[in-house]
Order: C-alpha cells, then sequence, then structure tokens
C-alpha cells in the first residue's frame, strides 16, 4: 500500500505540473501521447531515487569495506560529479590509493550532503573536488553563484577541519562542436566566472588549484575538438591532458 500511495503521489504531482502549464482553452484536436511501457516502474525508481536525494547509498557497501581495512597512506578521494564518475583511476594513476566518488548530474548541494560518508569517514590525505557544472545547469534546481559558492566554502572548510587537504579543480570548458550542443545549459560566461572565483577562493584558503580548464580550453573559451564525444564528457585524449594537472596539485598538497 505504502508502494501505492507514493506511486499515486507522484502522478498526482505530475499532472499539477502539467495541469499549471496548460493554457485554458478547448483542444481542437486530440493528440495523445503514447503510453511507454512499465509506467508503475519508472515511478517506482523515481520514488526511491528520491528517498536517497544525495544518493549516499551509491558507495555505502565500498566504504564499508574501506573502513575494515588498513588506511593506506596517500589516500586520495575525487569527489565530483559524472566528470569524475566516469574517470578511470586505476588506469590513468595505477597503483594509487585513489579513490573515486564522483555521482553522474550531482550538484555542489548534494556533494555536501556526501562529505562525511564519502570524504571524512576514509581518512584520506587529500581530496580533491571537481563540480560545478551541474550547478550551472540547474539540475537540482535554479542557483546563484553565490549559493555555489557557499557550497565550496562549507566543503572545503569540512575537508580542513578534519585535517583533510584540499585541492579545487576548475571546471572544464564545453563545446558545441558535437551533436550534443552544450553552451544552452552550460553558459560558457557562467562556467568562467565560477571558475575565476574558485581560483580566488583556493588562494585566499591556502587550498591546492587544479587547472582543468586551461588544460583543455581553446581559443573560443570551448572544449577543444576531440576531446569529448559529447561536448561535456572528456573522451581518453581529454582525461589524459587531466592526469598530470591532478597528479601535480595533489603532490603539492601533500608536500
Amino acid at each position: 500500500m505504502r508502494s501505492i500511495s507514493r506511486i499515486s503521489t507522484l502522478i498526482v504531482f505530475g499532472m499539477t505540473i502539467l495541469n499549471c502549464r496548460m493554457s485554458g482553452q478547448l483542444l481542437q484536436e486530440f493528440h495523445p501521447r503514447k503510453t511507454q511501457c512499465c509506467s508503475a516502474v519508472y515511478a517506482q525508481r523515481l520514488a526511491d531515487d528520491l528517498q536517497d536525494w544525495a544518493m549516499l547509498g551509491r558507495y555505502f557497501e565500498d566504504n564499508q569495506r574501506l573502513a575494515a581495512i588498513p588506511r593506506q597512506p596517500g589516500r586520495v578521494v575525487f569527489l565530483g560529479d559524472s566528470i569524475t564518475d566516469f574517470w578511470d583511476l586505476v588506469k590513468s594513476f595505477p597503483e594509487k590509493p585513489y579513490i573515486n566518488r564522483g555521482i553522474s548530474g550531482q550538484t555542489t548541494a548534494q556533494i555536501l550532503v556526501r562529505m562525511y560518508p564519502d570524504v571524512i569517514k576514509l581518512q584520506p590525505d587529500v581530496v580533491i573536488i571537481l563540480a560545478g557544472t551541474n550547478d550551472i545547469a540547474g539540475n537540482t534546481g535554479s542557483v546563484t553563484l553565490a549559493m555555489i559558492q557557499d557550497n565550496f566554502r562549507a566543503i572545503t572548510e569540512l575537508a580542513e577541519k578534519h585535517g583533510i587537504k584540499v585541492v579545487l579543480c576548475t571546471l572544464t570548458p564545453v563545446s558545441d562542436y558535437t551533436a550534443n550542443p552544450q553552451t544552452v545549459r552550460h553558459p560558457a560566461d557562467d562556467i568562467r566566472k565560477l571558475n575565476e572565483w574558485i581560483r580566488r577562493y583556493a588562494r585566499q584558503e591556502g587550498a591546492g588549484l587544479a587547472d582543468f580548464y586551461s588544460a583543455v580550453v581553446d581559443e573560443q573559451g570551448f572544449l577543444r575538438k576531440g576531446l569529448s564525444n559529447d561536448g561535456l564528457h572528456p573522451n581518453e585524449s581529454g582525461y589524459a591532458l587531466l592526469v598530470p594537472v591532478a597528479a601535480g596539485a595533489i603532490e603539492k598538497a601533500i608536500r
């Protein structure tokens, strides 16, 4: 009964949104949208996802596994969104005790919630933070630049309070060179503004800086051609350019 109730709530919520967007006049012709298969299954999945907004369950079991074994010196947690999530750290940093805690689609607000279970409790020497692209895209609602900055401050201060060195990363640029134009949802000017603040804040806070933006940007302010298959996420060639930037920032932070 509880599942049915949750599904019903979602359906009512969806209908409310649709009704708000519809104009107040009768249709001349009725062209119904084709109903997809398994709507109840998708509704249940959405309801389950909303119960874990920050996706604390994503790495729960692996965090428990790591807590049960001796901590390796030089541990680094990569915290972020899909650009971190898709990064093959084992391939990029062989034999390094680096832990991937990226989750596709997340904003800095969600990442902030994950700081204790996915970073602090793992007791890394360094946390490298790459986030903000999805804030600009409005993945969890509209935000101001100041709101994103506050999340970065909170993430940084939490890490520092627990003796964890922080490396802040500039956002990678996007491009319209592929079949998936990205600048509509990720305006280049917004990325530049946030990156300018990240650079200033890193200097003020004495945090490390991994300037990924400068490593992959072209003269147009776009992600260089050939470095992404969708204009947003680096491909293998793109990640190859990020590796030395991250490695240098981590080494400096540990030193």
